[in-house]
């Protein structure tokens, strides 16, 4: 007997989390803006308002330290550019094969706006921008990275908002309240296009909803900003210590974080290349914020002022009398002087006379 006709039926992947309405994180329809020809990216956005306020609050922090106005932002101008080439070149060389696998475009390695920034290039390269900027100013590059420590990682936490916006750095799939719905999305010829497309109809991509790990990222990047502020406050950290404290935080995070994520990566020894940067590096800050602290405590306020800071008078350069002005004489008081010294003087010349005639007087 034969069974009975059946029409196809689409099965959807039903979760403990997609069942509660608005228990899970929708996905943007999009991630980038057309204004006439001009695309404006959220990601480009999060980075420079990541930037905007490292550079803001590290201000802050080094007038606070002692050190003179707009110093951090004269450091700046040489680290930004630097930092994002690194990012860029460290992305590129540890996804290689996302621009020069078979049939990649190698140009699409140029193309930054697509996302795609490593941040220990970044941070490798930002530093030697930050060390030409420091020989400039004359100040210490170590002060300058406590400095700078939490505005980076809160700038990183914000970048992470761009990847949100990119449906990108995502775990695998979850039932958990918190998870990530991830959506199709099209361009305008109806082809996939995850970064430049537009979410059709909310279709869900499979797998769907998933762990959100850049929200996991950026949360624990604050807590380590926090920390960071907490430590350098009490312990008045210095010589690069607080940014000591910045890199073992934030690498701790990263470690079980990287684990976490299922978008394609580079593996060593089976594992994802982030993992085990993240493990070294951790370990390489641990050395320097112990060997650091034999350095003492923060550097002297002088030193940050730098090339900016006033002269300082020599021992021999106090004023000496000989070196005060001439008092300005008015011209009455010249005057009148000139008149009593012409008096003196005729009574002077009279005085023979009047005495001779004195003498007469008294002879008759």
């Amino acid at each position: 007997m034969r069974p009975p006709h059946t029409s196809p039926v689409t099965v959807t992947r039903v979760t403990v989390a997609s069942s509660v309405f608005l228990a899970n994180i929708p996905s943007p329809d999009q991630g980038v803006w057309e204004i006439g020809p001009v695309p404006i990216r959220a990601y480009a956005l999060c980075i420079i308002a990541g930037i905007i306020l490292a550079i803001w609050w590290g201000e802050r922090r080094w007038i606070a330290r002692g050190g003179t106005a707009g110093t951090v932002i004269d450091i700046a101008v040489f680290a930004v550019p630097f930092g994002l080439v690194g990012g860029r070149l460290y992305h590129v060389a540890t996804d290689w094969h996302r621009y020069f696998g078979p049939g990649e475009n190698p140009l699409d390695a140029l193309k930054i706006w697509d996302g795609g920034l490593g941040i220990w290039g970044a941070i490798a390269l930002g530093a030697v921008g930050a060390w030409i900027g420091c020989r400039v100013k004359g100040v210490p590059l170590p002060a300058y990275a406590d400095a700078i420590a939490p505005g980076i990682v809160v700038a990183q936490a914000i970048g992470r908002v761009g990847n949100y916006f990119n449906q990108e750095l995502t775990g695998g799939p979850t039932d958990l309240p918190w998870g990530l719905e991830l959506y199709r999305r099209e361009n305008e010829f109806g082809d996939l296009d995850n970064l430049n497309g537009v979410a059709v109809n909310h279709i869900a991509t499979n797998g769907s909803p998933v762990h959100p790990t850049f929200l996991y990222e950026l949360i624990w990047n604050l807590l380590v900003a926090a920390l960071i502020v907490w430590v350098d406050r009490k312990y008045r950290l210095g010589h690069g210590r607080a940014f000591a404290v910045y890199v073992m935080g934030y690498t701790l995070g990263r470690t079980w974080i990287e684990l976490m994520r299922t978008d394609p990566a580079t593996h060593v020894f089976g594992v994802r290349i982030n993992v085990w940067v993240s493990i070294l590096v951790f370990l390489g800050a641990v050395v320097y914020f112990v060997l650091a602290r034999s350095r003492g405590e923060r550097e002297d306020p002088a030193l940050l002022r730098g090339k900016d800071a006033p002269p300082v008078d020599e021992p021999g350069d106090e004023a000496k009398p000989d070196d005060a002005e001439p008092e300005t004489v008015d011209e009455s008081d010249a005057a009148a002087t000139d008149a009593a010294t012409e008096d003196d003087a005729t009574d002077g010349e009279a005085g023979p006379e009047k005495k001779a005639d004195a003498s007469s007087k008294s002879d008759s």
